[in-house]
């Protein structure tokens, strides 16, 4: 007997169809499978015929033969194991056989017959909605919440494989869960007690974080140990605008795909915040592997990338963040497939001026000598920090700053700013298909970024004696942007573009 049961495949953070198509035939007893399946795929066999045997149903002492189609396409993990279970009891005629053919299948089985959540079902359920039939999703219980997320399709969740065979034979009812309402959320439990009021002095930091914040703009932050970087790094979520639905869904899947969703969870409501330690390797930040997964750059987007002490990674991992950092996505090559997976991210960076932290601090003597200094510094290649539009001196602390009992402005006082800019640049780039100002392309860069004569003037001023490259040159006005559209101005005013030039500290510094 022959029977066909639909599944799909994660390739990046899509998902495409596959076949598995089952054969039972007269000869010794086997169990094979075919079509480039994995090792984990592979021992699907043995997790299949225990959990068959063990829910109650007979397993074919004959020769079975699984084939997942298209044969040419690599397969992984454990995905396949429900829906090949369903195809081998379906050709034993245990399963009337008009039952799964408008319904896909997906789910890791137990020895016992328990369904194990998967990774990618947000994926499989989008392209399920896109793709056609069928427009039933038999899912793992653990799974729903992620699959809810998306309209248009009926899930099923089932806890076991008997519950799923009673079903499919009508004997058992599977409760379809409500479609999950999105709604962006406030502040994680860990971030409750985190606020920018928290941080004593640092005016001109925090502004420029809030100019950061507004407009998606790279930012960083270069000063002695102690003064505060990694304190206004780890309270940039609090001021971060709302996610937007299209946002969530996008940024969901490519933690869906990397394993990383809770089963408690449905869409991410809020930015994702990444920090990698300075010793993780250039795969693990831009996504690789032998089957190929998100990185760091990846799980980051439409969030935060922080990294601290960006002089202490190696450079080749840093080199590798050109592309995303210009074009919003990383390209991952490898013999038998090419993927190309999402990673707009707002770059954070900090570090320490020299090897010894001290050289820009005038209580302490830095011991380091200008070649230490050079060469910590060059590990920050150049092409790097023309893509970092916002650059910022954070000095140590005064006494009258630390000793202050004043309080400093709070994060929904900065977050109210930063949700305005915004929603007047959503509005400005709702054509464009683009939601903030460091999305700009350089074609649409004169279009958006109207100057002042005044400003205009100024701007040529600082090209010409700060020597900016045509990138540098774009980003100030990207920046200034940003400034005009947090105080409400349609048009870039000369202060604008000052203080969007005085961002540029290693230009400035370089002269």
């Amino acid at each position: 007997m022959l029977s066909t049961v639909f599944s799909s495949a994660v390739f990046g953070i899509d998902a495409s169809p596959v076949e598995v198509e089952v054969d039972i035939s007269n000869g010794l007893p086997a169990f094979n499978i075919v079509g480039l399946p994995d090792t984990a795929c592979r021992e699907s066999a043995d997790r299949v015929r225990s959990a068959i045997k063990n829910s109650g149903y007979p397993f074919p002492e004959r020769k079975v033969t699984v084939n997942l189609a298209p044969a040419d396409l690599k397969k992984e993990g454990s995905s396949f194991d429900l829906a090949i279970a369903i195809g081998i009891l379906a050709a034993g005629e245990l399963i009337p056989p008009e039952t799964i053919r408008q319904r896909l299948f997906c789910g890791e089985l137990a020895l016992d017959g328990r369904l194990r959540g998967v990774p990618g079902v947000l994926p499989r359920a989008v392209a399920l909605l896109a793709g056609g039939s069928p427009k039933d999703l038999v899912i793992p219980s653990s799974n729903a919440l992620e699959a809810s997320c998306v309209r248009g399709i009926r899930i099923y969740p089932a806890r076991t494989l008997g519950q799923v065979v009673r079903f499919l034979k009508n004997e058992e009812e599977i409760l379809t869960p409500e479609p999950v309402v999105f709604q962006p959320g406030s502040r994680l439990p860990a971030e409750r007690h985190l606020d920018f009021s928290d941080i004593k002095g640092q005016w001109q930091a925090k502004r420029g974080l809030e100019i950061a914040a507004a407009g998606g703009h790279n930012v960083l932050m270069i000063g002695p140990p102690g003064a505060g970087k990694t304190m206004l790094a780890k309270r940039i979520p609090t001021i971060l605008s709302s996610i937007t639905f299209e946002e969530a869904t996008e940024t969901t899947k490519i933690h869906s795909v990397a394993g990383l969703l809770s089963s408690r969870s449905a869409l991410l409501d809020r930015r994702p915040f990444r920090d990698p330690h300075h010793t993780i390797s250039d795969v693990a930040l831009v996504g690789g592997g032998t089957h190929p997964r998100p990185g760091e750059v990846s799980l980051a987007h439409h969030g935060v990338l922080f990294l601290d002490e960006l002089a202490e990674f190696r450079r080749n991992v840093l080199e590798v963040l050109r592309q995303p950092m210009e074009e919003g996505k990383i390209t991952i090559s490898r013999a038998s497939l090419s993927l190309t997976l999402p990673a707009r991210f707002m770059l954070v960076a900090a570090t320490n001026p020299c090897p010894c932290g001290y050289f820009t601090d005038p209580k302490k003597e830095c011991h380091c000598s200008s070649l230490q200094i050079k060469n910590y510094m060059s590990k920050i290649s150049g092409p790097l920090l023309d893509r970092i539009d916002i650059q910022l001196e954070v000095p140590r602390l005064k006494v009258d700053e630390i000793t202050s009992r004043g309080q400093s402005e709070s994060s929904s006082e900065i977050r109210r700013r930063v949700e305005s800019a915004r929603e007047r640049q959503r509005a400005r780039y709702a054509a464009e298909g683009i939601s903030c100002n460091a999305e700009l392309e350089a074609s649409r860069v004169e279009k958006y970024c109207q100057t002042t004569d005044e400003a205009k003037t100024l701007l040529k001023v600082a090209v010409q004696e700060l020597g900016f490259s045509a990138r540098a040159y774009h980003k100030s006005l990207k920046v200034a942007r940003t400034i005009a559209d947090i105080e409400g101005s349609d048009e870039i005013l000369a202060a604008h573009i000052s203080e969007a030039v005085h961002y540029r500290l290693l230009d400035r510094n370089n002269r």
